[in-house]
């Protein structure tokens, strides 16, 4: 029924944690699907089932996991998250709606009071603007995903202009996945946030993405 879709790129230290999440659901899932951007430190090795590999880009990489799959359903999954354990019962009735795509609430691994401010900026900006990002997972039919333009083939911000596209289609899940706060450890807390809201800002102001790529980093 699910086609889970990974997008990679040398993610081999947290993807273990990624695909054991899946495994409560697996009468649920009908293939997991890693799309590698030729990963050199062993990530392909771990890949349960199918395996594709091309030019590394975020966009480009889950479009083309979504063309290899078969199922009618799309987990799209970042390889740094992990889904809760209860996350079956969780869809469940979102699989029941395939007229509306659905991601969790973000929360971050990690302790610190920035960590719950950024998760609470999340969900203010997923209320008001309906932005939800790839590291809170969307699940989406086939269906809708087609009428909606397909996943973009871009290399920074595909999760930014998929969800401007769904916009009221768009649902909460009653769940929280949990994501790498590694990023943010090492690029700081105030500064890497900083530097996402301004590269948000100069998409929305026409930036092509690969220009936003090389400031992102």
């Amino acid at each position: 029924m699910i086609a889970v879709i990974i997008p990679t790129s040398n993610a081999a230290k947290t993807l273990p944690a990624t695909l054991a999440a899946l495994k409560p659901g697996a009468n649920l899932i009908s293939e997991i699907i890693i799309s590698d951007a030729g990963s050199t430190d062993g990530t392909q090795s771990l890949a349960p089932e199918k395996l594709i590999s091309g030019p590394p880009s975020r966009g480009g990489q889950i479009r083309a996991g979504i063309a290899a799959s078969r199922a009618p359903f799309l987990l799209i999954l970042h390889a740094d998250t992990v889904l809760p354990e209860t996350w079956p019962a969780v869809i469940e009735p979102a699989l029941k709606a395939p007229q509306y795509a659905h991601y969790f609430r973000l929360r971050f691994a990690s302790d610190k009071a920035a960590a719950r401010i950024l998760e609470a900026i999340a969900a203010l900006r997923c209320a008001a603007a309906k932005l939800p990002y790839g590291d809170q997972a969307l699940l989406i039919s086939k269906s809708l995903l087609a009428e909606s333009g397909g996943y973009p083939d871009i290399p920074l911000m595909e999760d930014v202009a998929l969800a401007r596209r769904l916009r009221n289609r768009l649902r909460p899940l009653p769940a929280a996945i949990l994501t790498s706060a590694e990023k943010y450890e090492r690029g700081g807390w105030l500064r890497r946030p900083l530097k996402n809201a301004c590269c948000l800002s100069l998409y929305f102001a026409g930036m092509r993405p690969e220009t936003i790529q090389k400031i992102y980093g």
